[in-house]
């Protein structure tokens, strides 16, 4: 049975929207843009480097799908560039068309959980998750989440799209597996569900 495991970059707020860049996403007027450039750290390549060193593919919203896709082809070659590249992606959509503009990429249109259980259940590997907020805020509601990793920056923005939603819904409880610090202050949390 495969896990789906979460990547993300998120302030000490809870913000995750464009860690990366100042393009990168500026849905509601957001204009902090590449907050996580300047404290980015060896072992944070390391971690996720851990979480794609072995059987994997990547699961995507249509919106970072998109992004990646028209940000990642286009740069030099390097490890990270040629892993997204060769990877099996997963884009779950129901707007998305056929076809996919990236290599090795599969359109999911149906209800997303339902997707995300089935792909769960005829794959042994790893589907990891980078970005996608509301992907994966609907795989926490369902508990389809088996690794949350997050890289808590030092940084408050006070805007933003946040990673944790104001639902309403009931208390969800995660278990620290392990922790680490770079020396650029960021926290690395990498939690599992508390009920395995």
């Amino acid at each position: 049975m495969g896990k789906v495991v979460v990547i993300e970059h998120v302030t000490l707020d809870g913000v995750m929207q464009a860690p990366g860049r100042p393009d990168e996403d500026r849905r509601g007027g957001f204009r902090h843009g590449g907050w996580a450039t300047e404290r980015q750290d060896p072992l944070m390549q390391q971690v996720m480097g851990e979480r794609m060193s072995s059987a994997w593919a990547l699961l995507l919203g249509r919106t970072t799908y998109a992004d990646f896709a028209d940000y990642w082809p286009k740069q030099g070659a390097n490890p990270f560039t040629e892993a997204l590249d060769q990877v099996r992606k997963y884009v779950v959509s129901t707007t998305a068309t056929e076809p996919l503009p990236w290599q090795n990429s599969t359109l999911l249109t149906g209800e997303p959980t339902e997707e995300v259980a089935g792909l769960k259940k005829r794959l042994d590997e790893k589907l990891v998750v980078f970005g996608s907020g509301l992907l994966v805020r609907s795989l926490l509601e369902r508990a389809l989440v088996d690794e949350l990793v997050l890289m808590i920056h030092p940084i408050v923005l006070g805007s933003g799209r946040r990673l944790f939603a104001d639902t309403g819904n009931d208390l969800a409880a995660h278990r620290l597996t392990d922790s680490r610090a770079t020396g650029s202050g960021v926290i690395i949390a990498v939690y599992g569900r508390a009920d395995t």
